[in-house]
């Protein structure tokens, strides 16, 4: 039978404190930064791309441009073979020069707050700017990257797509205080337990929450028998 808003609120409720206790509450970002706008930089990097690769190359790329200026002056050619081995280099080296000229030029070298002007600078979407808005400015915010997509939609918390309509979906069964720890949380499971290519179900803490895992174990008794 489907599940009643009561009882999905009430089993979302209980996948955030077995979480919490797997966890914790504190706040953390995977992406090696100091400024507010070499995390700008570095989320804008890590589309399609890891954040451990991410990391090798910002680790560098911030020595050489120690400045929002030394970005926004940079030759597109000198950036892109600086950023060689993160894929998609030519638009996102186009991108990052368009974005820290407009913040040095137009804002005054201040990253904005609001979703609707930061998603107006050069290569920001929705996840980078949750990213900046959650981790930069403390705003509630929910990040919908692969892992979110991929296991929300296996725990049941919705059945869209599309990173804006789950993002929507996690806003309505999801308190506040939880939509940064949400990504935080399952990025976590996302690369221990619940991979995408192998998921390690049985060891999973959320296995009896998760109606994913209950499908499969079904559909492997049906083999059985």
């Amino acid at each position: 039978m489907p599940e009643t808003k009561k009882a999905a609120a009430a089993r979302a409720a209980r996948i955030l404190q077995l979480l919490d206790e797997q966890y914790g509450t504190d706040y953390r970002c995977y992406l090696n930064y100091e400024t507010p706008w070499q995390l700008l930089i570095a989320v804008i990097l890590s589309a399609q791309c890891t954040d451990a690769r991410v990391n090798i190359v910002t680790e560098e790329l911030f020595k050489k441009y120690p400045t929002l200026t030394a970005f926004a002056e940079a030759d597109l050619g000198e950036l892109e073979k600086d950023i060689h081995s993160i894929g998609f280099y030519h638009s996102k080296a186009k991108n990052i020069i368009a974005c820290c000229k407009r913040l040095v030029e137009e804002l005054d070298g201040v990253l904005p707050r609001t979703l609707e002007e930061l998603t107006s600078l050069a290569g920001v979407g929705r996840k980078t700017a949750n990213v900046i808005r959650g981790n930069i400015y403390h705003e509630p915010s929910i990040v919908v990257d692969t892992h979110v997509k991929r296991i929300s939609r296996k725990l049941g918390l919705t059945k869209e797509e599309e990173p804006e309509k789950i993002e929507y979906d996690l806003m309505k069964v999801l308190p506040k205080d939880h939509w940064i720890l949400w990504n935080i949380h399952i990025i976590t499971l996302g690369r221990t337990i619940c991979t995408a290519r192998n998921p390690k179900c049985e060891e999973c803490f959320l296995k009896k929450e998760c109606p994913d895992f209950e499908r499969s174990k079904i559909q492997k008794e049906k083999r059985r028998s």
